[in-house]
This record gives structure tokens, sequence and C-alpha cells, in this order.
């Protein structure tokens, strides 16, 4: 069934902070599929709006909307951050703290490299240890492989009897 514009945008509303409504209790009450009202939310994403993963939950928003939010709010002041957050359903706190988890972000990542680093680093090692007894192993086998050779060759040559 084809919804109008208008229809698919008021009911878009009923999921946008500051409602936040489940898309269960929405799709009920307007009579409109659960899978109609995902692929909606999913083209309002993919066009640039921010919508929480989950119902009322404002901590249900995905990474990559926290970003956004984070990036939008950059530049605003605090009244503006206040009105910004009014709108979406959110606290300036929500906020501050999705901003010192993307700035921290890196921090970890960089951590995690160096860390990487570390271990690459001393597997390297150890590889290089195991690769250097294993040629003195092979050293001594081959050495002990031409002893017993040459005992042999020399019990033929003297004719004594090997033990």
């Amino acid at each position: 069934m084809k919804y109008s514009e208008e229809r698919r945008e008021a009911v878009l509303k009923k999921l946008f902070p500051p409602n936040n409504r489940p898309i269960s209790e929405v799709a009920e009450e307007e009579g409109i599929s659960a899978a109609t009202l995902y692929l909606w939310r999913k083209q309002a994403r993919d066009d640039g709006q921010l919508l929480p993963e989950s119902g009322a939950d404002s901590e249900g928003w995905s990474s990559r909307d926290k970003f956004n939010a984070v990036l939008e709010t950059a530049a605003l002041s605090e009244a503006e951050l206040a009105e910004y957050c009014r709108q979406r359903g959110l606290y300036p706190e929500q906020i501050r703290r999705w901003r010192q988890s993307c700035e921290g972000a890196n921090e970890r990542a960089q951590a995690a490299s160096r860390r990487e680093s570390e271990e690459l680093k001393q597997e390297r090692k150890r590889s290089r240890d195991l690769q250097k007894e294993l040629r003195r192993k092979e050293a001594a086998l081959a050495e002990t492989a031409a002893l017993l050779t040459l005992r042999k060759k020399a019990h033929a040559i003297w004719g004594e009897e090997e033990e």
C-alpha cells in the first residue's frame, strides 16, 4: 500500500525525539506494519536524520547517530545545546558523555595499536629464537647422522663388529 508523504512524515514524527515511541506501539496505533515503519526509519536515517535505535531510551542511539549529535552540537552555546536536547529528548550531560567517549576512542585505538605492536615484536623475537634453536638442533642431528655413518663405514673397513 502506498502512503502519502504527509502521512509518512506524521507517523515518523512519533518515532522521532522527543516522543521516541516504540515502533510496535506506533504500528499498532496507525495500522501500518512494523516492517514498513522499520524501513521508513532506516530511510530517514540514511537521509541524515537522527533517530534512536530503540523506543523511549535515549541511550539506544546508534554510535553513528551519537557521533553525528556530537558533531552537530560542537559549536552550540549552552542555550542552543539545551534547545537541541529538548527537541530530541536528550540531556546535555548525555551529549557531553558521548563527546568524551568519541574523544577517548582515538586514545583507546592508539593504546590498542601500541599493545598489538609490542605483541607483534615479542612474537617476532620468539619466532627468531625458535628458528635459531631449530637450526642448532638440525645441525646437531646432521652431525650425529654423519658420525653414525662414519662409524658404520669404519666398522665395515676394519671388519669390527658393531655393538
